[in-house]
């Protein structure tokens, strides 16, 4: 009997080892189970974000998957203390094993399966934890969850084999998702303490590796002293393991647990309208008739020209990689450099802010306030209002999604003026309120919008991009997509047709209201609103240095309208819609904020205009520099006319509509601009350079209706200018960027813009107002 069980003993202890040796070997044969083969584990799938560098090296942001924002990080960049701090808490054998620490696994197998002790820690290491969350999907039945440690092991045993110990931390610490959108260890770096991860001190490379254990229970943002607690026993376990003094354990211990939340987002940071509109360029498709509306002509033309001559325009889609997919803008961790730098994008960004925020805003509300039709014009109907806002309504989200989900108009409307809890933005920040939708339509409506770019004339790399004042409330591109009418910013172009047709800058003109006839011979009358020198001969400088709108329609009357329409058209402006009428002299086309810098560029650049450059090369995961990019440049005038410009765009600034740069904000460099301003004062522009630099500015309304009701502030010369100016003096301010106010533009020597005609002296207006009337008379 005895005997018997013996034997019995010994074949179950048999059968239990042929079990586990032909489960392993099903495991690791891929008979039972999933064992990744050799090629994935060579090669394992991590997804990385796409990261968009500024010119001058700092991160603005990154593109991936919802729950993919991950950094790569090499294993140099990684500080000792955290690698200290991840063996001592996870794996203090990590350099003896190979994948699977026995003595731990004994262990945990004794402590926590015979004699049920919860603090027996955990018997899995490093690499068996890199496996399982390289590979390891959710157990869904008993069989699965059984098996999942064996394979865990298998899988943790032949990263062994494949990886160096200094590449499965890498790995594993590049993998795990810290939360709060922050998955690898840069990620979690930036967003909880706003560093690198070689920057983190001892204390912040405990906390991080504390999260290791359970993310959401140490979750520092939402359990401060939680985090902390388990901070201290990861300094504990340092300790423990050598790798720091008992003294040096205790003065980390005993300090607070201090983050500084920098939460990654694409609707935050700097330059968030320039990421967007570089993602959204870079992954555009092919331009397909069939894929655009019968109402889309403008927007097909648009994409072709741009698929054809852009090359950043679809790259994702005309270039691919090695293995013949596409690139992928989410996952395949490229680096993007744009031109923008840092500190001047943030300069334009505090410029908009400064001005139409914290002056214009104010004074805008001021006006509208106890208003029935507010924002809009008093001019307009309770019914056009309604209108408006009903068209509105169409385009929320909300409309669409109940619209979708088939419910009536009546329903539709009835929501719309239900009051909701919501967050509303505002000036000093968002706010919590209740309001019905309709009337948040109304509230957002009050808010001034605004669109910058600034480029170098010479390279068209583009230092600066704001589309308007919040991306993440407003989110329509006010710098490159949006486009308003341009009023006077318009006539420089007229005037180069005028130069390159024969005139110079001193040739002179009646001042005096002037009737011009379309091709069916309706009559078209422009209005001024200066009456400076009424009745006197002018020269050409001094029209358009006070943007006298009789000085163009003298112009136009001798120039042909089709002949003005193709020459805006070279000057990069893809608007087909530019009609050659008479009254394109005074500037009712719509054009972008980006077209106009471009286009300005010409003037500064000898007649050569350059195109925005926002991207100067772009780098694969492995730094390998697959695309580099070079400005595109067109001749549209000539080098005389050109110059003969920056004379004429100088005495703007020096003594026409322009004059505030000199006079307010005290810029002494030498620099043309133009001022703008649409009928009711609906847009208000100003474009200036100088030798090295062109910015453009565009202040308004969401629509047409929403203005000012007095030009003192409506004008382009209270609502742009000045946030060109403000811009530019802290360009000039900081040494380091290499602009100077002592630039001069290269001009011929002796170069005489009125060849032999003798220049006249201009009288110098106290304060030119400039009114564009392209449809006062419609």
């Amino acid at each position: 009997m005895r005997k018997t069980v013996i034997w019995s003993l010994w074949l179950s202890l048999l059968l239990i080892v042929l079990g586990i040796g032909f489960t392993f070997t099903a495991i690791s044969r891929g008979w039972v189970g999933y064992v990744p083969p050799i090629e994935e584990l060579e090669n394992p799938n991590l997804k990385f974000a796409t990261q968009v560098l500024s010119d001058d090296g700092k991160l603005l942001g990154t593109w991936s998957l919802s729950k993919e924002n991950r950094l790569f990080v090499g294993y140099d960049q990684l500080p000792p203390a955290l690698i200290e701090a991840l063996v001592a808490t996870e794996d203090v054998r990590f350099r003896e094993h190979s994948g699977i620490d026995y003595k731990a696994l004994g262990r945990a197998v004794v402590k926590r399966g015979i004699l049920m002790q919860k603090s027996a820690g955990g018997g899995s290491t490093i690499t068996q934890q890199l496996a399982k969350l390289l590979y390891s999907p959710t157990a869904d039945n008993f069989v699965e969850r059984l098996l999942q440690k064996p394979i865990e092991w298998v899988i943790a045993i032949k990263l062994e084999r494949y990886y160096t110990k200094e590449e499965i931390i890498t790995m594993y610490l590049n993998k795990f998702d810290f939360l709060n959108n922050a998955v690898g260890i840069k990620s979690a770096a930036k967003t909880y303490f706003s560093k690198e991860p070689k920057d983190l001190t001892i204390e912040e490379a405990a906390t991080l590796v504390g999260m290791c254990k359970n993310p959401s229970l140490f979750n520092p943002r939402r359990f401060n002293e939680r985090a902390r607690e388990r901070r201290n026993v990861v300094l504990s376990q340092m300790e423990k393991a050598g790798f720091i003094t008992s003294a040096e354990c205790a003065t980390h211990q005993a300090k607070p647990l201090v983050l500084k939340v920098q939460l990654s987002t694409h609707k935050e940071g700097l330059s968030t309208y320039l990421r967007e509109y570089l993602r959204t360029i870079m992954t555009a498709k092919e331009p397909k008739r069939s894929n655009y509306a019968s109402w889309q002509k403008q927007k097909f033309y648009e994409d072709s020209v741009q698929w054809k001559n852009n090359p950043l325009y679809g790259w994702c889609n005309k270039n691919t990689k090695k293995d013949g997919s596409h690139y992928n803008l989410y996952t395949d961790g490229l680096k993007i450099y744009t031109s923008i730098d840092s500190r001047m994008q943030q300069y334009a960004e505090e410029a908009v802010y400064e001005h139409v925020a914290q002056f214009l805003q104010k004074r805008f509300f001021r006006e509208k306030r106890g208003k029935n039709m507010a924002p809009y014009d008093d001019g307009l109907t309770p019914q056009q209002v309604d209108k408006i806002l009903q068209q509105s309504v169409r385009q929320t989200e909300r409309y669409r999604l109940m619209k979708n989900e088939g419910c009536s108009n009546e329903e539709i409307r009835k929501a719309f003026l239900t009051p909701t809890p919501m967050t509303v933005f505002s000036w000093e920040g968002s706010k919590d309120t209740i309001m019905t939708p309709m009337d948040s339509i109304k509230y957002y409506k009050h808010f001034l919008r605004a669109g910058f770019m600034a480029m170098e004339p010479t390279t068209g790399y583009v230092k600066a991009y704001v589309g308007g004042p919040n991306y993440h409330y407003f989110q329509y591109d006010m710098a490159m997509v949006g486009r308003r009418q341009v009023g006077s910013t318009i006539k420089p172009f007229l005037y180069s047709l005028a130069m390159e047709n024969g005139y110079s800058p001193c040739d002179v003109a009646p001042n005096v209201q002037v009737t011009l006839y379309d091709e069916v011979g309706r009559p078209y009358t422009p209005r001024n609103s200066s009456h400076s020198r009424v009745g006197e001969y002018v020269t050409l400088k001094w029209g358009l240095a006070n943007s006298n709108n009789w000085i163009s329609a003298y112009l136009m009357a001798r120039l042909n309208p089709y002949s003005l329409v193709r020459l805006i058209h070279s000057f990069g402006v893809l608007n087909q819609d530019i009609q050659p009428t008479v009254s394109l002299c005074l500037g009712p086309c719509e054009i972008s904020v980006g077209e106009m810098v471009s286009a300005y560029t010409a003037f500064a650049n000898n007649g050569i205009r350059t195109s925005p450059l926002f991207v100067t090369r772009i780098e694969d995961g492995e730094g390998n520099v697959i695309a580099t990019f070079t400005p595109q440049v067109d001749e549209v005038i000539s080098e005389s006319t050109a110059h003969k410009m920056i004379t004429m765009l100088r005495g703007v600034i020096n003594e026409g509509t322009g004059s505030r740069v000199r006079r307010i904000y005290n810029i002494t460099a030498d620099m043309g601009g133009k001022t703008g301003t649409t009928n009711d004062n609906s847009d208000g522009w100003f474009i200036g350079f100088t030798p090295r630099l062109v910015a453009g500015v565009w202040v308004g309304g969401e629509d047409r209706n929403i203005h000012f009701n007095s030009m003192a502030d409506g004008q382009g010369a209270s609502m742009a200018l000045p946030v060109w100016g403000i811009f530019m003096n802290k360009v000039y301010k900081n040494k380091a960027l290499g602009y100077s106010q002592t630039e001069v533009f290269n001009l011929p020597a002796g170069f005489d813009p009125c060849g032999s005609k003798n220049s006249e002296s201009s009288e110098t207006p106290e304060e030119p107002n400039e009114l564009d009337d392209a449809f006062l008379d419609r």
